[in-house]
């Protein structure tokens, strides 16, 4: 790539400070002006396409025109910065004309072909792909998050750039969001960069802009806490003046006297990594002896381990710190020596030792290996094999939630690296088993693993993986997933394979019993019912096949009742008008009911009848939710999800669409979390404290299964509603206590 980058460290070191500053400027910036953003390109790019960038420039502005930003400022203003913050990264002039465009087709009514028409199909591709997507009937707030983000993963997965461009977005959006007034949005808004794309930026290494999303972030999601930090750190610097130079200046000296030129820097911690380290020890800020990290850049592969030996001999080492991505790189390319010693002027201290080239690719990402041939960009989008992975987790997952989920489970987990018998390199996520490591060898070889042995011996299947255990995998072609699996399985390409196999599996069986049921309830009536009568129901609750209706109704999802009620309509029972009788298929589109001045938490109900919610599923507000009308007895209300419904729905109940009131207050109501622990101590009294600190009170508490590195918590939670439990859910798993955490569902 033409041109020397320039990778200030001190520039590294001031991302907390420029999300302070980001979050309270005291003035806006100029807008980058046309000649000035061409200028910045060709300082990297020399072969610059000028002219597509004026174009591009030109068009933006004019079509945006009069609109503004919640800030006031002109709309424009934010294409603008997106195309800055790539021109930082020493991106490409498509790239940069995508950024400049990327908001045109939905906000200025531009189509994708006139985009194509003035600017190539290269460019309108990239804008097809980061597109703000319209907002999608769904069934939740949720939903459109996780079908948002499917559509993201296929963008970039066919080019790389659709990831960078939108990750530029997001960091400008993040930049502004003290300007959204509604705290709930910004909230929303910040839990979803903490959650996914601060994630994203790290699985391709872009390590200066994942530590800005995090502390964008962490500053709205709890402002206390990183204000608290900062002010500490504000202290320690004026008690200790001086401090970060004079530990450079003894590495400097102790390096130069074993003949090593290295260039060195110390910084402070993100307040958000130090946030995370006192939640998962448990400790006070002052009880934290690690929070200064020094970086010693050397020549050569070959000086890093020298460097290594020289500290080393210089000073004691803390047993069990000693990490070597070098050998081992992580999945996103990150490579470096980290070590914590007993330092200079007796400071615990972090080193990282690395290249020049290596620093790049930590701090730059995939952006530092942007090459240029003949004026087109080379993408690099298809050597990322998480991206395959996720893909694969998308073909298995018949729900964008279930997508959301499983992918969540990936994005989130510290590695281990174990080895396959030929000495393969398998990175696993952190307390991985035996069948994750099956799976991510290959999903054949998941779907028929029948034992495992770890460094030659037999371990059990739910075993946890740990560093540098070598991994044989026993199959049959006779061995099939078990649902047991799924309880243990950490990685979302294991979970999603497993459940797709058992929905095969269990499709005939289904199939069948629907059958059955439908005409058992037949002969109750003393009518028959024919195949042209049931293709009749299909049509009516628009199932693609036979079979499908059939299957819905055998799994629970669809009642027998309605089923032979659509089939021989003079069956049809008289309904009363308070209550709107459903069918049950999943993923219908149902009229939600009008809501109606009331008191009443729940519309939908006929006036006083008595109700109450099931302890099966804990539905809270904000939930989908469906009601059980049974003779003699109060409404039983479910989630619509709810697996018990399966076992109702088959017999004659009613089943009615019910609706939350958002005109008044619904009661505090607990929800039920899976939690997988670390076995350690300490960590009970971290999950209390993380609930506690979201507004979460702990009604109950269960344990499940336990072995000497996790067990498992059933904890029923009083919040206000979904937003609410979303939050305290994100909240727990960005502690390391916590392994996994997931709403159970009856």
């Amino acid at each position: 790539m033409p041109g020397e980058p320039v990778l200030d460290e001190v520039r590294a070191a001031e991302v907390p400070r420029k999300a302070e500053a980001a979050r309270h400027p005291p003035a806006r910036r100029p807008i980058m002006r046309q000649y000035e953003l061409v200028e910045l390109v060709r300082s990297y790019d020399p072969d610059v396409d000028e002219d597509l960038l004026n174009r591009a420039y030109v068009f933006a502005m004019k079509a945006h025109g009069s609109q503004l930003r919640a800030s006031g400022d002109p709309y424009f203003h934010h294409p603008v910065e997106v195309a800055g913050i790539l021109a930082q990264y020493r991106l490409d002039s498509a790239t940069i004309a995508t950024g400049l465009l990327h908001d045109v087709v939905e906000d200025t009514g531009v189509s994708i072909e006139e985009i194509a028409r003035l600017f190539g199909r290269t460019v309108a591709r990239l804008v097809d792909g980061v597109t703000k997507l319209h907002k999608l009937q769904l069934q939740s707030v949720h939903s459109a998050q996780a079908e948002n983000f499917r559509k993201l993963l296929l963008a970039m997965s066919d080019d790389i750039r659709v990831l960078l461009v939108k990750l530029a977005d997001r960091l400008h959006n993040m930049r502004t969001l003290h300007f959204i007034r509604e705290p709930e949005r910004r909230r929303r808004i910040a839990a979803e960069t903490m959650e996914i794309y601060a994630p994203l930026a790290e699985r391709i290494g872009m390590e200066r802009m994942k530590a800005e999303l995090e502390d964008l972030a962490f500053a709205e999601l709890w402002p206390d806490a990183r204000a608290g930090i900062l002010h500490r750190l504000e202290h320690l610097q004026r008690d200790e003046t001086g401090l970060v130079e004079r530990i450079v200046a003894e590495l400097r000296k102790v390096l130069a006297d074993a003949g090593i030129e290295a260039r060195i820097y110390g910084r402070e911690k993100s307040p958000l990594s130090i946030w995370r380290k006192m939640q998962r020890k448990n400790v006070s800020f002052e009880q934290l002896s690690d929070i200064m990290a020094f970086r010693i850049m050397v020549g050569s592969v070959a000086e890093c381990y020298a460097a290594l030996g020289v500290i080393h001999g210089a000073y004691a080492m803390l047993p069990g710190r000693f990490k070597d991505f070098i050998s081992t790189p992580k999945p996103n390319g990150y490579r470096s020596l980290h070590t914590t010693v007993i330092g200079p002027l007796q400071k615990k201290i972090e080193i990282q030792i690395r290249t020049r080239e290596m620093h790049e690719e930590a701090e730059l990402g995939v952006a530092a290996h942007w090459a240029y041939k003949q004026g087109e960009q080379v993408t690099e989008g298809r050597r990322y094999r998480w991206i395959r992975e996720l893909l694969e987790i998308l073909e298995h997952a018949p729900e964008p939630d279930e997508f959301l989920e499983n992918t969540k489970l990936d994005l989130y987990r510290d590695q281990v690296f174990c080895f396959t018998p030929r000495g393969d390199l398998i990175v696993l996520p952190r307390g991985a088993t035996p069948v994750d490591f099956a799976y991510a060898v290959h999903s054949e070889i998941g779907d028929h693993c029948t034992g495992a042995k770890v460094d030659g011996r037999m371990v059990p299947l739910d075993t946890r993986l740990e560093n540098g255990d070598q991994v044989e995998i026993l199959t049959s072609p006779r061995a099939a997933p078990t649902p047991e699996w799924e309880r243990f399985v950490v990685t979302g390409k294991a979970r999603a394979r497993i459940r797709r196999y058992l929905r095969i599996q269990q499709r005939d069986f289904f199939i069948a019993r629907g059958r059955e049921l439908v005409q058992r309830l037949a002969r109750n009536e003393r009518v028959q019912i024919t195949e042209k009568q049931l293709d009749q129901a299909r049509q009516a609750f628009q199932y693609k096949g036979l079979d499908d209706l059939l299957a819905a109704v055998g799994e629970g999802r669809l009642a027998a009742r309605l089923v032979l009620e659509a089939a021989r309509p003079e069956l049809k029972r008289p309904r009363r008008s308070a209550a709107k009788v459903i069918p049950f298929p999943r993923g219908s589109k149902l009229a939600r009911p009008v809501p109606e001045p009331t008191d009443s938490p729940i519309i939908g109900l006929p006036s006083g009848i008595a109700f109450q919610f099931a302890g099966c599923c804990h539905p809270i507000r904000g939930d989908e939710i469906v009601g059980v009308i049974r003779t003699g007895r109060a409404v039983n209300i479910h989630r619509r999800d709810c697996r018990v419904l399966r076992k109702v729905a088959d017999r004659e109940h009613r089943l009615v669409e019910l609706a939350w009131n958002t005109r008044g207050s619904a009661p505090r109501a607990a929800a039920r979390l899976r939690i997988l622990a670390v076995n350690r101590p300490g960590v009970l009294g971290t999950i209390s404290t993380t609930i506690g600190q979201q507004g979460g009170n702990i009604t109950d508490v269960k344990f499940g299964r336990r072995n000497p590195d996790l067990y498992e918590l059933f904890v029923d939670i009083e919040v206000d509603g979904v937003e609410q439990l979303d939050r305290l859910k994100a909240a727990l798993r960005m502690s390391s206590a916590v392994t996994a955490v997931e709403r159970m569902s009856g």
